[in-house]
């Protein structure tokens, strides 16, 4: 029996080989191939046939909204499954990609439930899903130990990982309701260059205060909850400045989880969140974050 072919199109390393190992763990015998943007996604395809594509939205050179817009005008890739994996769920987004023939969405940042229930419902509608049940394991990962095995995959299993309490799961759906960004931190936070909105796996969201911003990091600070993030959890910051009330959504991971007080009981927690985007319209943002001088402008990573 021939193997099923899955594209993952994505800007960053980070969020491809998360993509890929969650694949992999579920589905032993797929076929996966990868490209860094719309534009190299569209060479390949003109290549060869692949049977699913799971597409980020923001990436230089092609976006994957142009990249679906292709895909659909093609007779060979018409009726492909083709996701969208985005941190844009505005409702204006969700219908722009609707109206162009997308076939589903997965909000960023995801579990492995629900990366995996979104490709069996894509596979199963196309006709593919059966190939591949019959050798993928019987039980299905949790999110939370999807995100350590995704660590050990990436780190050859030397980097800790802060472990979570238990906590109720929230549907993805939620990514999507097309709900504003908290604009302001909780009142009694510590004082910052700036405010955000933290969204991890699962759909809980963390209010945070932007201590420093580089164009490669932001060092956050939030308050501490029952359900602690963990190292290389992949996250969305979205933040929210200027005037215009400009908002981003900065794609990326936690790269260290600490207590921002020195005593074990902090009621704080600092974050170093690094970015995974290299979407220019995103950086450029953040740049302009930075001269505004809403950021420190010489922040040293990891200090």
């Amino acid at each position: 029996m021939s193997k099923v072919s899955v594209l993952v199109v994505d800007d960053a390393t980070f969020i491809r080989d998360l993509v890929k190992k969650g694949l992999r763990d579920h589905f032993p015998g797929i076929q996966i191939e990868e490209a860094v943007n719309g534009r190299k996604a569209l060479q390949m395809l003109t290549r060869q046939p692949v049977d699913l594509i799971l597409c980020d939205w923001e990436m230089p050179e092609m976006s994957g909204l142009e990249l679906l817009t292709w895909c659909r005008e093609q007779e060979a890739l018409k009726i492909v499954p083709f996701i969208m994996v985005t941190s844009r769920g505005d409702k204006e987004n969700v219908v722009q990609a609707i109206q162009a023939g997308v076939s589903d969405f997965i909000g960023k940042p995801f579990s492995s439930e629900q990366l995996i229930t979104k490709v069996k419902k894509a596979l199963s509608r196309a006709g593919k899903l059966q190939a591949l049940m019959s050798s993928a394991p019987p039980k299905m990962l949790s999110s939370g130990s999807f995100a350590n095995d995704s660590l050990s995959a990436l780190t050859g299993g030397k980097a800790d990982v802060v472990k979570p309490a238990a906590g109720p799961a929230v549907q993805a759906a939620a990514a999507f309701a097309g709900k504003p960004a908290a604009k302001t931190a909780a009142a009694s936070a510590p004082s910052g260059r700036g405010q955000g909105q933290l969204r991890l796996p699962g759909g809980a969201t963390m209010s945070c205060v932007i201590k420093a911003l580089s164009l490669k990091e932001a060092l956050l600070v939030v308050k501490r909850t029952e359900e602690l993030p963990q190292v290389l959890e992949s996250a969305v910051l979205d933040l929210e400045q200027g005037e215009a009330a400009e908002t981003a959504r900065l794609n990326g991971y936690l790269h260290a989880v600490a207590a921002f007080e020195p005593k074990p009981d902090s009621e704080w927690l600092q974050l170093t969140f690094r970015f995974v985007d290299r979407d220019p319209q995103k950086l450029d943002y953040i740049s302009r974050l930075i001269a505004r001088g809403t950021a420190q402008k010489h922040f040293s990573p990891g200090a």
